[in-house]
């Protein structure tokens, strides 16, 4: 990380995570303690931080509310953790909004290079209110929406930052959503969405190579 980077990280505060009403029924079935160790995970993880910061400052400039870092940026270093690993480098950092303004690959690009402006990171942006078309879908009304359809459950979960509403001298607080709930991913499973072909699911397990490089993984249904 830059010392330009680091300056960023270290001039913001956090309070415990914001949870929406997805994350707080998970809480009713036990979930605190996944969600209390994400945020701990996250806190640790300095470019992840860095990452998300810049995300809602570009995100908030654009008038965007309805965003979310997704996928991988999570589920890995859930993984990474549960498996007592390093995490790995951020390949990409896939950020997903959903805006019905003139949905166009261009502004996803426009999005993109905002991101890099301020942090030279591997961010690929993707407004959701056009994805519907590539996956031969009825339109997507929420990046929530969208996730729902993923092909594996593990990967439908996202965060962002939001402006604290506490009174508190932290500046913000941590959004968790998980489409399928926490319990998926912190029991190790590994399981397609019965939205999606299984087809689909099956090649991605063998193309990420998720059983190979995380031994403890099993695949259920």
């Amino acid at each position: 990380m830059t010392r330009r980077n680091q300056t960023l990280f270290n001039q913001h505060q956090l309070n415990p995570p914001l949870l929406n009403q997805v994350a707080i029924d998970q809480l009713q079935h036990g979930q605190a303690k996944p969600l209390f160790l994400l945020w701990q995970w996250l806190q640790q993880d300095e470019l992840r931080m860095a990452a998300l910061m810049t995300c809602q400052k570009v995100m908030q400039q654009q008038g965007i509310t309805d965003w979310l870092i997704s996928a991988g940026f999570i589920r890995n270093l859930i993984w990474d953790n549960l498996h007592s690993m390093t995490s790995q480098p951020l390949n990409d950092i896939d950020v997903i909004y959903w805006c019905d303004n003139t949905p166009s690959s261009a502004e996803d690009q426009a999005i993109e290079a905002l991101l890099v402006k301020q942090i030279g990171l591997p961010w690929s942006a993707k407004n959701q209110a056009r994805m519907h078309l590539r996956n031969g879908d009825m339109p997507y009304s929420s990046c929530v929406d969208a996730m729902s359809f993923w092909p594996e459950k593990q990967t439908a979960i996202g965060v962002k930052l939001v402006p604290s509403d506490d009174h508190t001298t932290a500046e913000f607080q941590l959004h968790v959503t998980s489409v399928f709930g926490l319990g998926c991913l912190f029991d190790l499973s590994l399981s397609p969405n019965p939205k999606r072909d299984k087809a689909i699911f099956n090649h991605r397990v063998s193309q990420k190579g998720w059983l190979m490089h995380y031994c403890k993984l099993s695949v259920t249904d």
